[in-house]
């Protein structure tokens, strides 16, 4: 099978172990932030959260699991090296989040503010990722799944998923918290819509 994310002018082994470690550390340190502020997100990163918000589950364990099922999408859809190191990811972020809160601590953060270091540093994370041939996993990998089997549109498929995971959020968050979760997952989505593209990212 041919594998189409790879970038043109290739990674080493270290420069991608790097990407990744860097990619999955920014994610942790914004999903720190994100449930310290009782705060949410999209896709199954969110969707994790929140189900660690009802059940009192940590975090990490729960978005490793919700991941499962999605692994052999990413093979059909994305190639081998791309369910491998998105494997990877997942496992360090589920890792390195539930690790980074016993680090960690804050004595006054504003909502507002944490949702924005939240959007600015986890798309960042994300950004190295993407780069680097992986992603977190999920909803991502099932829209293009169906995009490419169906032909409805991955983003609507994305869209759809957090307009029900924020609904159902609203029975789980105080309203002005849902409101500074849309500013995070709004940020997040900036970072990756202006700065993910090809034409401005060549490897050396």
């Amino acid at each position: 099978m041919k594998d189409t994310v790879a970038p043109k002018a290739g990674h080493s082994p270290l420069e991608d172990a790097q990407g990744l470690f860097f990619g999955t550390f920014m994610a942790g340190f914004g999903i720190v932030i994100l449930t310290h502020l009782g705060l949410i997100t999209g896709q199954t990163a969110g969707l994790a959260v929140l189900i660690s918000y009802v059940t009192g589950w940590d975090f990490g364990p729960i978005f490793f699991v919700v991941n499962i099922p999605f692994y052999w999408l990413g093979y059909r859809r994305m190639g081998w090296r791309f369910t491998v190191k998105t494997f990877i990811a997942v496992a360090l972020l589920s890792v390195l989040s539930n690790w980074l809160k016993t680090q960690v601590s804050f004595d006054f953060l504003t909502p507002w503010t944490g949702a924005v270091i939240f959007g600015t540093i986890t798309g960042s994370g994300l950004l190295a990722l993407f780069r680097h041939g992986a992603s977190l996993g999920g909803i991502g990998i099932l829209a293009l799944y169906l995009q490419e089997k169906t032909g409805f549109r991955a983003g609507w498929t994305q869209l759809s998923f957090d307009a029900c995971l924020f609904v159902a959020a609203y029975f789980v968050l105080p309203f002005d918290m849902l409101i500074w979760s849309l500013l995070g997952a709004v940020i997040v989505n900036l970072v990756i819509a202006i700065n993910h593209r090809k034409d401005w990212y060549v490897a050396t």
